[in-house]
């Protein structure tokens, strides 16, 4: 698949760049996606705090009155929940929601989720450098080009400096390294894109 490789200043398209058929050309699957998605989400989870019940409090055992004649009512240890600092009763359990997917198919959902982004449009840009690295400016670029709504932009082994604090605050438009492309942050906007180097590094990825 070849596509046109765009200037994200707003200057001239240098060349084409092939894209490989086994990481941008593969019929996507929903379930694959759901799966992946999914999996990605419930990992952003912390777990669920739990709270000491009475076996976890560290209060002393011994029975603090007698079991007759005290007026009161009968009480063995301290870590009882009716106590201030006892154990809390039927407290909230530990709940880990974390979960394990086959690399396989996270990697395929990858690939699918590339896909996808592919076949509605993917924008190639030669690189992120500009030669004035300010918002306002970027802002101009990426309406003269059409890019609007949400738009993930993809860069090498590094994001460029530059264009990384110009986008910091535009809104909907987020910046990653080629190593953090998932598939949530993938299907979560509206247009990809990818420069040249990120190209390399995601076929790389897969090819080695």
């Amino acid at each position: 698949m070849k596509i046109k490789v765009q200037n994200i200043a707003g200057g001239k398209a240098s060349g084409e760049v092939e894209l490989s058929d086994d990481v941008f050309g593969i019929e996507p699957r929903a379930d694959i996606l759901h799966r992946v998605v999914t999996w990605q989400l419930e990992n952003r989870r912390g777990t669920a705090r739990p709270t000491r019940e009475r076996s976890d409090v560290a209060r002393t055992g011994k029975k603090f009155g007698k079991q007759k004649g005290g007026g009161t009512a009968r009480h063995g240890d301290r870590a009882a929940p009716i106590f201030i600092g006892g154990g809390k009763a039927h407290g909230a359990r530990k709940r880990d929601f974390e979960q394990s997917l086959n690399k396989k198919v996270r990697a395929l959902g990858l690939k699918m989720a590339l896909s996808t982004k592919a076949k509605a449009g993917l924008i190639v840009v030669d690189s992120l450098e500009l030669a004035d690295a300010k918002t306002k400016a970027l802002k101009g670029h990426l309406t003269k080009a059409g890019l609007t709504g949400k738009v993930l932009v993809i860069d090498g082994e590094q994001v460029d400096a530059g264009f990384k604090k110009a986008a910091g605050n535009l809104p909907g438009v987020n910046v990653l390294p080629a190593i953090g492309a998932n598939v949530y942050d993938i299907l979560n906007h509206d247009t990809l894109v990818l420069t040249k180097a990120a190209v390399e590094k995601l076929e790389a990825r897969f090819n080695g």
